[in-house]
């Protein structure tokens, strides 16, 4: 075996563990749309009340599935871990290629950092408001939070790291998928039988601003980022492609129900939410408005522990498939380069990438101890998740129109994979580029007025930060030195299909 042929190997050595249902189940727990809605409904009642939460859902719906079916189509063509970065290099005029897929490389990389940040941040908080929920006495600090965070992301870690305990994640979340939808029957039903009922004009047009915004139309779009967060992130199976049976059939078809069907799911939780939630004020003042609500639903503290459980074994798992998905992006980034290639390298025992899960489990661990500091501090690091991801998304599009419109004149052939658009391509890839692009003007814009340090959106900051750090890194380096993604890995990826 020649050295060239040991280096791809060294790289490339994982297992196909995940068949269609078990990388299905992984994308639709990963998303959980509904526990989203339950979690993150503060700023959508903050800005808009019932009227923005009900219809920006329906919005938030077809801008993702749109998204999806997008992003699922480049993955039939190139199922690798590299997902966006790899196929906007394929996709992307010659001459600015390198350019392009440098900078997507780093900003899909610094976007999945910090979704698993936020996430793991959630989840966190889910276990502190059960503390407080169960015992009164007890007094949240912010570094509790830190340390609940380090201490699940190592566990997490060390379940991710062998052989043996990766070979049960698809399994785990096959399990947390049909959880996903058992527990999501469960709270529908609480919500709606044992509910007070607030009127359809409530639910529907009854529009609520307590954030300070005098334009109604701002504050409306500012509250539908509630939604848009929760659909953000679903490019996860993609980065699982090379450990996925049948990846070019399996991951598109992943990608695009999750999302389907995580929506139809999404909307009738926002309509029960929004039928049994009480009084708006009540909610808003509520350190975490799902258990006020489900404690005067049920009137029982230990029927809304029970059920807010549920929704921690849900977090906990999507915080097992987020390092899963962040730690294969960082392998991908480092074998082609961005990251230091010594990152890249697939333990030969357990065939999973050890250097890339740690590294990615360290910066944030990293990152967790703004908490103890400035919770303004890690949040301005959690804002930029939506940000660079919705920047992936759209880079990625832009490339698959102008590819599209140049194989349509003749140009170079746009070759599909066996899951595509056909001739509606052009139309979906439109409109999804259209809402990534609408949606990313109010991702930057604070949510609160007036504006002071602590309720800054430090998105818009953080995210040109990141943008100047990799242009800067580009001339320093990459402009000369980085011919582009790894053209044997690629090939050998191709090859395995």
């Amino acid at each position: 075996m020649g050295a060239n042929s040991q280096n791809v190997e060294s790289v490339t050595r994982v297992r196909r563990l995940f068949s269609f249902s078990q990388i299905f189940a992984f994308s639709l727990t990963f998303m959980s749309t509904w526990e989203g809605m339950n979690t993150n409904m503060f700023f959508a009642l903050y800005n808009g009340g019932p009227q923005t939460f009900a219809w920006s859902v329906v919005i938030v719906y077809f801008g993702a599935i749109a998204q999806a079916a997008s992003i699922a189509e480049m993955a039939s063509t190139i199922p690798i871990a590299g997902a966006q970065y790899h196929w906007t290099y394929n996709l992307a005029p010659s001459n600015m290629k390198r350019f392009i897929t440098w900078m997507q490389g780093w900003m899909t990389w610094f976007g999945w950092v910090s979704l698993l940040a936020g996430i793991a941040n959630i989840t966190a908080i889910i276990l502190q408001q059960l503390a407080m929920l169960n015992h009164p006495s007890y007094v949240p600090e912010t570094w509790h939070i830190t340390l609940i965070m380090i201490a699940i992301l190592f566990v997490q870690g060390l379940i991710n790291s062998f052989g043996k305990t990766f070979a049960i994640v698809p399994w785990l979340e096959l399990v947390a998928g049909i959880l996903h939808v058992c527990l999501f029957v469960l709270f529908l039903v609480v919500l709606v039988v044992m509910g007070s009922r607030h009127s359809a004009e409530f639910i529907f047009l009854e529009q609520s601003i307590s954030s300070g915004w005098s334009n109604t139309y701002v504050a409306w779009n500012l509250g539908m980022l509630t939604c848009a967060w929760s659909f953000t992130g679903f490019d996860d199976s993609c980065h699982l492609s090379e450990e996925t049976k049948k990846a070019p059939q399996a991951v598109p078809r992943a990608t695009f129900w999750s999302i389907a069907l995580n929506g139809v799911l999404a909307y009738a939780m926002v309509i029960a939410i929004l039928s049994a939630m009480g009084p708006i004020d009540e909610v808003l003042s509520s350190g975490f408005p799902i258990i006020t609500i489900l404690l005067r639903v049920t009137g029982s503290v230990k029927a809304t522990t029970a059920m807010v459980c549920g929704l921690f074994v849900i977090s906990f798992c999507v915080n097992i498939a987020s390092i899963a998905s962040v730690s294969r992006l960082t392998w991908a980034w480092s074998r082609d380069g961005g990251l230091p290639r010594w990152f890249a390298l697939v333990d030969s025992t357990h065939h999973v990438p050890i250097r890339s899960i740690w590294l990615s489990l360290v910066v944030v661990m990293l990152l967790s101890l703004l908490n103890i500091g400035s919770t303004t501090a890690f949040g301005a690091i959690t804002a930029l998740s939506s940000l660079a991801l919705y920047f992936s998304y759209g880079t990625a599009i832009s490339a698959m129109l102008l590819a599209r419109w140049t194989s349509s004149r003749g140009g170079k052939p746009l070759e599909l994979g066996g899951w595509n658009l056909g001739r509606y391509g052009v139309y979906i890839n439109s409109f999804a580029l259209v809402y990534t692009l609408y949606i990313m003007v109010f991702l930057p814009i604070p949510s609160t007025i007036p504006v002071t340090a602590v309720n800054m959106n430090y998105a818009g900051p953080i995210f040109l930060f990141v943008f100047f750090f990799a242009i800067g890194l580009w001339f320093l380096r990459a402009r000369k030195h980085w011919p582009g993604p790894n053209v044997a890995v690629i090939d050998f990826v191709k090859a395995q299909e």
